[in-house]
């Protein structure tokens, strides 16, 4: 039997176990704001221990019937569960409950799929469902398992199970072809920017640390924020001027989570290029939250996973609004900014925050004074549109005397053309 998705929120039962294995403990809290983000109504909280997982229904024979009189004392349409489920566990739970069961996995995804805006993170997004779908087509067609032919068809026939799965096979590899495609694009953008020395800087952090809100306060932009896991899941990439160093890209990037699933990483790694190919991450963490050491070790779990790990990173402290603290910078002992403690809501620290990233993207910069001939004005020139030019006289003999502070690889780039004298 399958067991469709209504249109209307759901009425879930939710489910949790605490098992004795440290790396495949979830947090509870951030489960029932998962199923409320994705628009369930949590009926009943079901929790548990066990050492191990059951491996035919998960949890044990008792816990399976405490789960089916919640079911059916709430009428549930959806069994939830935070953990991960083999395909076989969800098939033999569905027929045990009968109803729909859907697992940690499914319900990201599910969130995924309602947040998605933009053509490519929907394309992103359904390359992750249907791989995800594709180990557990059997479910929802086991009546058609054993198709047999009439008279005159009889012969071995391709069953529905077999359609449907050639026909994902085929949209997979189309998705594919599509998303190869956006990333191409992706690259070639990233290269002009690498061209021109422009320096990315990607808003990394847990999901709800409030990266879009800062992203927003920073550019003036109109990303969509909201208290809850996954507002925002497209890139967006937005120009910042930044006193003493120029123009950098500021990139905001999906929210991570802990044991973020696999298929969404292997769909989302065009997305996901624009952290490993940063100059700076800003680490977004909320301030204010218990768990906030946990998040911290889990968004470095996914930066491994991703091989963004060793990218420069400065720690920024959100949500100082509700510690009621003052903003500050803290720096190591070489006096370099280490984290930044701000509120993107109110905007306090923002400044500080400015401050700590030119530093430290304005590190291999050149300070110089130059003495250019009037037949020099070409390299004058380049060095407006570098926007490098911090003051500008000239001499009785018609010389320009610039004082400039640019990028080393801009001023290497330059001086290879034909050098100007200093003075």
């Amino acid at each position: 039997m399958f067991f469709e998705r209504p249109e209307s929120g759901e009425r879930a039962v939710l489910v949790h176990l605490n098992l004795a294995s440290e790396a495949e403990r979830e947090d509870p809290r951030e489960f029932e704001e998962l199923v409320l983000s994705a628009g369930g109504d949590p009926a009943a909280f079901i929790m548990g221990q066990r050492d191990a997982p059951h491996p035919r229904t998960f949890v044990g024979k008792g816990k399976l019937e405490e789960i089916g009189a919640e079911v059916r004392a709430a009428d549930a349409e959806v069994v939830m569960f935070n953990h991960a489920l083999s395909p076989s566990q969800e098939r033999n739970l569905e027929r045990e409950l009968k109803c729909r069961v859907l697992d940690r996995t499914g319900l990201i995804l599910d969130i995924f799929a309602q947040r998605a805006r933009t053509h490519e993170g929907k394309l992103q997004v359904e390359l992750a469902q249907l791989q995800h779908m594709s180990t557990r087509l059997v479910r929802g067609w086991t009546h058609l398992e054993r198709q047999k032919g009439g008279i005159g068809l009889r012969g071995p026939g391709e069953t529905q199970l077999e359609t449907d799965r050639r026909l994902l096979r085929a949209r997979i590899k189309s998705i594919t072809a599509r998303l190869a495609r956006v990333q191409r694009q992706r690259d070639q953008g990233r290269r002009s920017r690498r061209r021109a020395e422009v320096p990315t800087v990607s808003l990394v952090g847990y999901t709800n640390a409030g990266k879009s809100t800062l992203f927003n306060r920073l550019t003036d932009a109109t990303v969509y924020a909201a208290d809850q896991l996954f507002a925002t899941l497209d890139p967006t990439l937005r120009r910042l001027e930044l006193e003493q160093v120029g123009p950098v890209v500021l990139a905001d990037t999906v929210g991570f989570i802990a044991h973020l699933p696999h298929n969404l990483v292997e769909a989302f790694k065009a997305t996901l290029e624009e952290t490993r190919s940063a100059d700076l991450l800003l680490h977004v963490i909320d301030a204010a939250s218990g768990e906030r050491e946990d998040n911290i070790h889990q968004v470095a779990e996914v930066l491994e996973d991703i091989g963004a790990r060793d990218i420069p990173q400065l720690q920024v402290y959100n949500k100082l609004d509700l510690l009621q603290q003052p903003p500050r910078i803290d720096r190591d002992e070489n006096g370099k900014p280490e984290r930044v403690w701000l509120s993107a809501v109110s905007g306090e620290g923002c400044d500080l925050l400015l401050q700590a990233v030119a530093e430290l993207v304005g590190e291999d910069m050149v300070e110089e004074k130059l003495q250019l001939a009037p037949d020099q004005g070409g390299l004058r020139a380049a060095l407006y549109r570098l926007g490098a030019v911090q003051s500008e006289d000239y001499g009785d003999d018609g010389r320009a005397h610039l004082q400039v502070r640019l990028p080393r690889a801009d001023w290497n780039r330059l001086m290879k053309k034909g050098p100007a004298p200093l003075f």
